[in-house]
């Protein structure tokens, strides 16, 4: 986190004040959102980013000696302010977040529940700690880079927050529309990952820096008990500068390679063969009672393949339905660690309602049992191919 620095090094209690009284208010905020429908969130965020592109400017502005008179108490005000205003803009999403791990018909002690919160909390301990080992090695910082890095951090955070106000005042017309303003929201929306990515390159030198400057101490003319001291010292921050170093490449693998194979496209089982004779599709019912999902498709007269899934529910009875509901469309269904999942929105299906309309179960598909196998009519599945065009 950028902030500005006193000049004489001080002011530790009022920056942690206001880290507390952000993280408060955040903690409030979240739990209203969250349980109430008080908090509108683009209102919420034009009232919290607003001062907070002022005081970033001004911390800006003071760091440079831009504004004279009292600058002393001018920066203790917009960098408290600053602090402050940080977690309550970001912290409200980030404590929700464990709200979205349950999906419906999951338990909290199931293991993809158990493996979200892990994950959650290792990114946060990354966070912190990064954040942590920053604050501790500033002072090893020359005052001109830290100016440097302060205005560079400072003005990549003050250009995303601008581009979220704009898009709120273009979406509610407030700001007439102009070719240059929307490719500006556009090109800031599409690559809001780029920012943090430009935060953490401008830093990436410090850790080299420090660990270079801490590698040899120089302690001419101490005596044992001083060199030992500023040993210590440098080896220290040498441990410091690695902390920051792991947590930066844990956080873009996580941001990159791990959030590319979270998100990769689920690919949906081959379907499997079936006899299809005078209008009639017959299924071996010893072919579908495993309890496991069975995918088939078939051909319309108008060249759309139509798919149906067959899944033995219990000891008599079949979830038989369309390859597609009528929330999420064809996108269609697979089966992770013996559930039935929608590929769109990840939900669980309860295995026992699937052959039955509601919410996102397959849509139902007419069956009959005869002969020890499962017959379902063309014709039905022909009515259903605006579905999957």
């Amino acid at each position: 986190m950028a902030v500005c620095r006193d000049g004489n090094g001080t002011g530790y209690r009022r920056i942690w004040a206001s880290i507390l009284t952000g993280v408060i208010i955040a903690s409030v905020l979240a739990c209203l959102i969250h349980e109430t429908t008080w908090i509108n969130r683009e209102f919420l965020n034009i009232g919290i980013l607003s001062p907070a592109i002022l005081a970033a400017l001004v911390c800006i502005a003071l760091s440079w000696g831009a504004l004279r008179g009292r600058a002393r108490r001018a920066r203790g005000i917009s960098s408290s302010l600053l602090i402050a205003i940080l977690p309550i803009y970001c912290l409200p999403t980030i404590l929700l977040y464990p709200t979205q791990f349950l999906l419906a018909g999951e338990s909290i002690f199931s293991t993809d529940f158990l493996f979200k919160s892990i994950g959650y909390l290792a990114g946060l301990l990354i966070v912190l700690l990064a954040a942590l080992a920053l604050f501790k090695t500033r002072d090893g910082v020359p005052d001109r880079l830290l100016r440097v890095l302060l205005t560079a951090g400072l003005a990549i955070n003050v250009t995303d927050w601008f581009s979220t106000i704009v898009q709120f005042l273009l979406a509610r017309r407030i700001i007439p529309m102009s070719k240059g303003v929307f490719r500006f929201v556009m090109e800031t929306v599409n690559h809001s990952d780029y920012f943090l990515y430009l935060i953490m390159a401008i830093t990436l030198p410090l850790p080299f820096l420090l660990w270079a400057k801490n590698f040899r101490p120089q302690g001419d003319g101490a005596n044992p008990a001083q060199y030992r001291k500023i040993r210590a010292t440098a080896r220290r921050t040498r441990r410091l500068s690695a902390l920051i170093l792991v947590c930066y490449v844990l956080s873009v693998v996580t941001l990159t390679a791990v959030k590319a194979y979270d998100e990769r496209e689920v690919t949906l089982s081959p379907a499997e063969p079936m006899t299809i004779e005078g209008g009639r599709i017959t299924i071996p019912i010893e072919n579908v009672e495993d309890g496991h999902l069975h995918r088939f498709a078939y051909m319309s007269s108008e060249q759309v393949e139509i798919r149906f899934i067959v899944i033995k529910k219990n000891a008599s009875a079949w979830g038989v339905g369309l390859d597609a509901c009528d929330i999420c469309g064809a996108t269609g269904y697979y089966e992770r660690d013996d559930e039935v999942i929608c590929k769109l929105c990840d939900v669980v299906m309860n295995k026992s309602t699937i052959g039955f309309k509601g919410g996102c179960n397959p849509v139902p598909l007419a069956y009959t049992v005869a002969d020890g196998d499962m017959v379902v009519l063309t014709q039905d599945l022909e009515n259903e191919q605006s579905r999957f065009e």
